[in-house]
């Protein structure tokens, strides 16, 4: 090796080094001070390469799951696999696992997902055979004691050239792809994740092997499927993970009924069939890094209009009720997926509610106050969003005159309007306090009220407010009338200031 890669090394294991939390360096130095060789691996040792921060810290090591249970003071070991949690106190209070599992042997794998039996193993190298990605197949050991599979301080064993595909962005499997996949079925999504969420490209053989044993994908849980779907969905390049899922022909195992948008074509407005406008739909979804439930719902807004699609008048195609189809196929997605009762009941509702904002004969203020009402205040502006990824779908503006005016219609029906309920004193207050009939003469009071309060919001108490109806109350009809009549100009003047800033804000006239 030349002085000068030597001097890179040993720059990129200090690197490494100095990027490890407090709490893995406590575990590694405690297994390696009972003498046992300890390194960390996988996606940590692949992140901290590549610059990003680890979400997950994988130790391995040759001492076997009763040794490490010894040496921490609380642990947690409830599987099959040998993995030991160590539970390591933060300063700030908080616990954080660690997962410490023993170097382990190939096993045969006859359900494609498990291996029959765990063997452990004393060598560093065995383990690392059995890893799916080279990338993922990079061992680090932080310090040089206890180890017996040489090198120094900050020492990276790369049997399989991880850091090389690393660099060239290429995603292989650790030996043959057919075997990786026959043995875990779940490693082909998980191909399509790490592609999409490090940019990777997948190496050819990996694509074919892929596509070879797709159908293995069907063996294996909804569960185990769900949470890769969701890591693809919240990528940022999502729209790419489901191209690579339909060409790999894994889809059909996760969502089959997207595929019937293909070559549907829409007509109107839009210029893609509905399975590219619902990629270009997601696709801004995530470029705006928006949650799962605005991309998934931008994925299925339109999933129904294969199903009902008819044929009109001049070749012109109709599209009555896709939002219900498409809420009915929603539930049933992501009820066989096994996602959780509030993510369906919120998805589906986001899909079935999504072309309300499409219909301006049905935009008046107390339209909108009754979708409010149908999705709830706190998810109104969820549906926004999902209507502006369905609008930018179609190749249109991100925010285009009408969702702007749309806004301001949401914000004025959300907001409180200005009226008398806004008084600290009220019509009971009136009645029971002052002696005051119920009548016209009440509602002139509260509008004169009303007006004294938007002058100065401070005068806004039952003390101030009551003194000042006990004076009113002595007025004739007509002065009485005249200041009540004042007062609600007065209220109507505000409210139409308020719009107007809020047509401002969105850029409405």
């Amino acid at each position: 090796m030349t002085t000068k890669k030597f001097r890179m090394k040993q720059e990129l294991t200090k690197n490494l080094t100095s990027k490890v939390s407090k709490s893995v360096s406590h575990v590694t130095d405690s297994l390696e001070k009972a003498g046992f060789e300890v390194y960390l691996v996988g996606g940590c040792v692949r992140d901290l390469i590549m610059g990003r921060d680890p979400k997950d810290w994988d130790v391995t090591t040759n001492a076997k799951p009763e040794e490490i249970v010894k040496l921490f003071e609380k642990t947690i070991y409830e599987n099959n696999f040998g993995t030991v949690g160590v539970v390591v106190s933060r300063e700030t209070g908080e616990n954080e696992i660690i997962e410490v599992t023993p170097y382990r042997l190939e096993a045969k794998y006859t359900d494609f997902r498990h291996p029959d039996e765990v063997k452990f193993s004393d060598k560093l190298e065995d383990d690392l055979k059995r890893r799916d990605f080279t990338v993922n197949a990079i061992a680090f050991r932080l310090s040089a004691q206890g180890g017996s599979a040489s090198g120094g301080k900050g020492h990276l064993v790369d049997l399989y050239k991880g850091q090389q595909d690393i660099e060239q962005k290429s995603l292989r499997t650790v030996g043959e792809p057919d075997e990786r996949f026959q043995e875990d079925a779940l490693r082909m999504l998980r191909a399509v994740r790490f592609a999409v969420q490090l940019d990777f490209t997948i190496a050819h053989e990996v694509s074919e092997s892929i596509s070879k044993n797709a159908k293995l994908l069907g063996k294996i849980s909804a569960e185990r499927i769900r949470d890769e779907f969701k890591k693809i969905i919240m990528s940022k390049n999502p729209s790419v993970g489901i191209l690579l899922l339909q060409k790999f022909g894994l889809l059909p195992y996760i969502v089959p009924e997207l595929l019937e948008g293909i070559d549907c074509e829409q007509g109107g407005e839009h210029i893609y069939d509905v399975w590219n406008h619902l990629l270009h739909a997601l696709g801004h979804a995530a470029d705006k890094n928006w949650p799962l439930e605005i991309r998934l719902s931008a994925l299925f807004h339109d999933i129904g209009k294969p199903r009902a699609r008819r044929a009109g008048e001049k070749k012109k195609y109709t599209f009555y009720g896709h939002e219900v189809v498409g809420a009915r196929m929603t539930k049933k997605i992501l009820e066989r997926l096994k996602f959780s009762k509030n993510e369906i009941e919120l998805i589906e509702k986001l899909v079935r509610n999504h072309m309300f904002f499409s219909d301006p004969e049905k935009i008046t203020l107390s339209a909108v106050r009754r979708v409010i009402v149908k999705v709830g205040r706190e998810n109104i502006w969820t549906l926004m969003n999902v209507r502006e990824s369905d609008r930018v779908g179609m190749k249109k503006k991100e925010a285009p005159y009408r969702l702007r005016k749309y806004f301001v219609m949401i914000e004025e029906a959300l907001r409180d309007p200005i009226s008398v309920s806004q008084l600290k004193l009220n019509g009971n207050d009136l009645i029971k306090d002052i002696g005051i009939v119920p009548g016209p003469r009440m509602g002139w009071i509260l509008n004169a009220l009303l007006e004294e309060v938007l002058d100065d919001p401070t005068k806004n108490s039952k003390e101030h407010l009551s003194e000042l109806a006990k004076s009113l109350n002595a007025l004739p009809n007509d002065a009485l009338r005249t200041l009540g009549e004042r007062g609600k100009e007065k209220k109507d003047k505000v409210e139409e200031e308020e719009i107007e800033k809020l047509k401002k804000k969105h850029e409405v006239n």
